[in-house]
């Protein structure tokens, strides 16, 4: 392998034979740093709680060279999977929300607003209150066959022959709507327990999550992740409209079809996962945006850092504010998210 740098543009070219990558290194430089601080929010995530571990102790645990067999058992069996969680779902939003904003080239786009999420919570919801008997195990195949429907729905109600990014948002906004109303239907008129149980999973948690959640929803976010970073040159040809696409050879059907079943399947999981982590799809690609810039081979894996980040930190501040009543992960990124919502809103509001 041989590597070929180009200082006065900031790229390196990694070539093996036939095959070279090109790399930015302001960008990689950025996303090893981003990575870095998750990791860091991951040992101290793991080190905190009612039993402290410092982070040497954690690292050296993790690293199965620790002697305290409860605190290993603290860590690698209660609280270690649920930071890997929380990186996962944070990752899955953040690369979700990367791609619906450049598919529809609206920055205020999520997976919110074509009505992923709120399928997803709908279906969890339903089984949660209609079958209270049902086991915890269909949860996560109930959300994300909710997020499949809604994303069936999408397809043949937005595309005519064609899909444009204005058809694609507002069929969204409809769809998510009505979800929303048939989640409110069921918690009015289910049980209080169920009832009690839906609301807790709709603020967005990561409190309970093991290794179970964790190795069903890595498989879905390590393909859908590598498809991403596979089509983001295609994003960009994308952007820059349909006919310019065409023109350099893209086939712009089949790969807006696979932009949007890649947002889809990863917003979907997320939720599956660990219920409505709010705002996390549209901050983190703005954030990771105004550090890398708009190409999405080196904005897909920064967004995906900055989203890692967000959630571990979330999850940590709403176990470390009110330690007796642990504020859901969800809570925290809307207090966050709304704000910087209302933001962009003023910001564009001449465009």
């Amino acid at each position: 392998m041989s590597i070929v740098s180009r200082l006065t543009t900031g790229e390196a070219t990694l070539r093996a034979g036939p095959v070279s990558l090109k790399l930015d290194l302001r960008a990689t430089l950025i996303f090893v740093v981003l990575c870095l601080i998750v990791f860091a929010g991951v040992v101290v995530n793991v080190g905190y709680g009612a039993y402290p571990v410092p982070p040497s102790a954690v690292v050296r645990t993790v690293l199965g060279l620790g002697d305290d067999d409860g605190q290993a058992f603290i860590i690698n069996t209660v609280r270690l999977p649920r930071a890997l969680v929380a990186v996962a779902v944070g990752a899955a939003l953040a690369v979700s929300g990367a791609i619906l904003q450049g598919l529809t080239r609206n920055g205020l786009a999520a997976p919110d607003i074509v009505g992923v999420n709120a399928g997803a919570s709908l279906a969890a919801v339903s089984l949660i209150v209609a079958v209270p008997s049902a086991s915890a195990a269909y949860l996560q195949p109930a959300a994300l066959g909710g997020a499949f429907i809604v994303a069936a729905l999408l397809y043949v109600l937005a595309w005519r022959g064609d899909s444009s990014p204005v058809r694609l948002v507002l069929v969204g906004i409809g769809l998510g709507a009505t979800a929303g109303a048939g989640t409110t239907f069921m918690i009015t008129f289910g049980e209080v327990q169920q009832v009690s149980l839906a609301l807790i999973w709709l603020t967005g948690s990561i409190y309970g999550r093991g290794w179970d959640e964790l190795y069903s929803f890595l498989p879905w976010l390590l393909l859908f992740l590598s498809l991403a970073l596979f089509l983001a040159r295609h994003l960009n040809a994308l952007n820059l409209g349909d006919d310019v696409a065409h023109v350099i050879g893209v086939p712009v059907r089949r790969t807006r079809a696979l932009l949007l079943l890649t947002s889809v399947v990863l917003a979907g999981t997320a939720v599956a996962t660990a219920g409505t982590i709010g705002f996390v799809a549209l901050m983190a690609p703005h954030i990771a945006r105004q550090m890398v810039g708009s190409s999405h081979g080196s904005l897909i894996p920064v967004a995906a850092a900055t989203g890692a980040a967000i959630v571990v930190g979330a999850d940590l501040v709403g176990r470390a504010v009110l330690p007796q009543v642990e504020i859901p992960a969800g809570i925290v990124t809307a207090m966050l998210g709304a704000p910087f919502f209302i933001y962009l809103l003023y910001r564009s509001r001449n465009t």
